[in-house]
């Protein structure tokens, strides 16, 4: 059973957690997508870290919105599936775009005692919410959180025994430098999973799904939270992913082995994993 708790965050605290990161360099007049928007490839970082920071406070709620509460019988598919050591050696972890610290916790907690999770995120909201958690729990001592863009980690390569991105990787403006940078900081024998919305690949649920986030989960958000509009790009956002094959091509194609991927819920949602051998 998950615990729900409580929190409140000082706002100096929020504000120092991290500094914020700069997004990458884009070429100049190349566009990319927001949701169904087009805008420059420059202004999306930004744009993913206004939404972000938006709701960095109320994240489980917009998680619980998106999926029904499913995403956290989700998330513990993804801890299942990517099995951590439960012995006594040594074992670094990262998890991107994570920062309220939902994977790493659920990490930590079927890990051996020598496991140690770095979280980075690029929203230094986010990272506040986690560090806050952390502190309040019993994790703060095995966990570190620090502000990054999925593009180019801040950290050396071949760093971390295993990489998770959860419902993370739509929203970065590159995902083929994501997955490349992914594979860079994985030591060889490390693995990559990601777990994110996708295609439905059910008929008839897909239909289902399609009124419900186009026609209810902006007007949910907003009526619980004030503001729908952030849900509205998260739904839109869902759309213009990779379907499954095509995001395991790319993974492959960074080069990553043995990639495969598993359906959850008739693929409203899709691990997919990777390794670098």
């Amino acid at each position: 059973m998950v615990r729900r708790m409580s929190i409140e965050i000082d706002q100096q605290k929020l504000n120092d957690a991290a500094p914020q990161s700069e997004p990458p360099l884009t070429e100049a007049g190349a566009t990319t997508h927001f949701g169904f928007k087009t805008v420059a490839e420059g202004d999306k970082a930004k744009l993913v870290h206004n939404v972000f920071e938006q709701v960095a406070s109320r994240y489980d709620l917009m998680n619980d919105l998106m999926s029904g509460g499913l995403h956290r019988a989700w998330k513990l598919a993804l801890i299942d599936w990517l099995n951590p050591p439960r012995s006594d050696r040594a074992y670094a972890h990262i998890d991107v775009a994570g920062g309220t610290g939902d994977i790493a916790f659920r990490l930590l907690d079927r890990a051996g005692p020598n496991a140690h999770v770095t979280v980075c995120d690029i929203n230094r909201h986010m990272l506040g919410v986690g560090k806050a958690r952390a502190e309040a729990q019993t994790y703060a001592s095995r966990v570190e959180f620090a502000c990054g863009d999925a593009e180019t980690l801040p950290f050396p390569d071949r760093s971390f025994d295993s990489y998770t991105i959860a419902f993370g990787i739509r929203n970065v403006t590159h995902i083929e430098k994501a997955l490349a940078d992914a594979y860079r900081v994985l030591k060889p024998g490390g693995r990559f999973l990601c777990l994110e919305f996708s295609q439905v690949a059910v008929p008839g649920i897909d239909a289902i799904y399609d009124a419900y986030s186009f026609a209810a989960i902006p007007k949910i958000g907003a009526w619980v939270t004030g503001d729908g509009e952030p849900y509205q790009y998260l739904v839109e956002s869902i759309r213009k992913f990779p379907p499954q094959e095509k995001f395991k091509s790319m993974i492959e194609a960074a080069g990553f082995a043995r990639a495969s991927y598993r359906n959850l819920t008739g693929g409203v949602a899709a691990m997919h994993s990777g390794w670098r051998l």
